[in-house]
């Protein structure tokens, strides 16, 4: 089944989710906060990753990015989470939006415009690639607001930039631009800000046409090097080729090559 090319837009209470061409772009929609991430966004967005985890023939490449120039500023902590519920239960609550996120089986881009800070800096470290623009600014922030570093930052952020970058960035809760994020290894591509949307919408269509199959274990594999031997990793890899050979992915690559055509990818 191809992806659908006609655009479905959705709106909920602080997410504007649209489907083209088998990108799912998830857009945090508070801009009058700087897309800063309250209790209701927090549910949507772990509807949302649990949804599209489970439509991987039509969703083919997640992208995330906020609306009104900024990514996110982080948590919204002037509702008084804190003192009105649980804090630990809270924060769980936020650790399951951490995990649904880090095991989208399909490639994630962020697109950074603007701030991204605190746990909104880690919502970007944890899609697989990040594209920002050459205006984004970038900050572990929690320092500065009395807190440690939460969503997944403590350990995506040591494996981007190691131990002692991490720390620098993250007990000094400084704020960096687009090119140093580059230099460090946050970020994959700066682009001009006038040219981010049309970068992504190359590299997600790109994905988008690549075999699913294929590219979801590919991730997986790369996500869970660090915890592996390499005994492990090459048992590992040898069980998801021998599904890629088993599928008619894999089949129709191979006639499409001798055909000198591009194949065409069903997710099967």
């Amino acid at each position: 089944m191809k992806p659908t090319s006609v655009i479905i837009v959705a709106f909920v209470d602080n997410l504007l989710i649209d489907r083209a061409g088998g990108v799912v772009t998830v857009t945090l929609n508070r801009p009058e906060k700087k897309n800063a991430i309250n209790d209701a966004m927090w549910n949507e967005l772990l509807e949302t990753f649990l949804a599209i985890a489970n439509n991987t023939v039509e969703d083919r490449v997640v992208v995330v990015t906020g609306a009104g120039g900024a990514f996110c500023s982080g948590a919204d902590i002037g509702g008084g989470r804190v003192e009105e519920t649980n804090g630990l239960t809270s924060m769980r609550h936020i650790g399951d939006v951490c995990t649904a996120l880090h095991s989208l089986p399909q490639p994630v881009i962020a697109k950074v415009v603007g701030v991204a800070a605190g746990a909104g800096l880690n919502l970007a470290l944890g899609c697989d690639l990040i594209v920002a623009s050459d205006d984004a600014r970038f900050s572990e922030i929690f320092a500065r607001r009395g807190l440690s570093i939460d969503f997944g930052g403590s350990w995506v952020l040591p494996r981007l930039v190691g131990l002692h970058k991490a720390k620098e960035l993250v007990l000094l809760a400084d704020i960096i631009d687009a090119k140093e994020a580059q230099e460090i290894g946050i970020v994959n591509r700066v682009v001009p800000a006038t040219e981010i949307d049309a970068f992504v919408d190359d590299w997600s269509a790109r994905l988008a046409a690549g075999p699913p199959l294929a590219l979801s274990m590919s991730k997986r594999l790369l996500n869970q090097s660090s915890a592996v031997s390499l005994a492990q990793a090459l048992e590992a890899e040898a069980l998801a080729q021998n599904v890629n050979f088993q599928s008619t992915d894999t089949a129709e690559a191979m006639l499409a090559f001798v055909e000198k055509r591009e194949p065409r990818f069903e997710g099967r």
